[in-house]
């Protein structure tokens, strides 16, 4: 009997604007997250060598920068992926035509404006709020659009009898996270408690039911102190 394995691998730390809602940055990674991605590639193999997972051959992710390098790095440090297909599927939330603005500008344009009501104090981690600008998403939005293009990842991996397949997404915290509320291995409340650490994998097995369950990995716990990053 064959197996479906996905990794949710977050990208490693970059370069990028402070304050500044930071889904669609178009920068790299810095030095410390290249080394991430390296040590999360070694803790892929590492996992791979216990469960006895076999790589699909084709890494998925984010169109953006820091998570092609973080796919590249990977797929330089292990052995049997061939490419690299990105997907804007994979993005983490939008803000539209907002984008790349730091906060304190996005708060103005909005009291400004007289159209729109202030946001939330809690705006930019609230899950359910959406900017009302063109192009804009809720975190449950994009979590939902990446649930979708995991679960049709998924229908089409081809899994050799006996084999235990793997296919690693490469992409953005927070969409991840509210994807996995969606795919049911996550509860709500949970979302708010634990990020990802940069650049490692978070393994689960997904059943012909399309039911997921966490194998592998570890989800970070989220500190009081910690601000929210994609």
């Amino acid at each position: 009997m064959s197996s479906k394995y996905v990794a949710f691998i977050r990208h490693g730390d970059y370069h990028q604007i402070k304050n500044a809602p930071s889904a669609y940055q178009p920068f790299g990674l810095n030095e410390v997250g290249f080394d991430q991605a390296d040590e999360g590639a070694e803790i892929l193999q590492s996992l791979m060598d216990k469960h006895g997972f076999k790589l699909d051959p084709v890494i998925h992710s984010s169109s953006l920068l820091r998570s092609w390098q973080t796919a590249e790095t990977y797929r330089q440090n292990l052995d049997g992926i061939k490419r690299i297909t990105t997907f804007d599927a994979l993005a983490e939330r939008g803000v539209g035509a907002v984008a790349n603005l730091n906060i304190q500008t996005i708060e103005q344009i909005l009291e400004d404006d007289p159209r729109y009501e202030v946001p939330p104090a809690n705006w930019k981690s609230n899950s359910y709020y959406r900017l009302p600008f063109i192009g804009a998403e809720s975190l449950m939005e994009a979590g939902l659009r990446v649930a979708k293009h995991l679960r049709e990842t998924v229908k089409n991996m081809a899994a050799p009898e006996g084999k235990k397949v793997l296919k690693l997404c490469v992409g953005h915290g927070a969409a991840f996270r509210h994807a996995a509320y969606h795919l049911g291995v996550l509860k709500f409340e949970d979302i708010a408690k634990l990020s990802m650490y940069h650049a490692t994998p978070v393994i689960f097995e997904v059943t012909p039911e399309d039911k997921w369950k966490h194998v592998a990995g570890k989800w970070k716990v989220r500190t009081s102190k910690e601000g929210y990053t994609d």
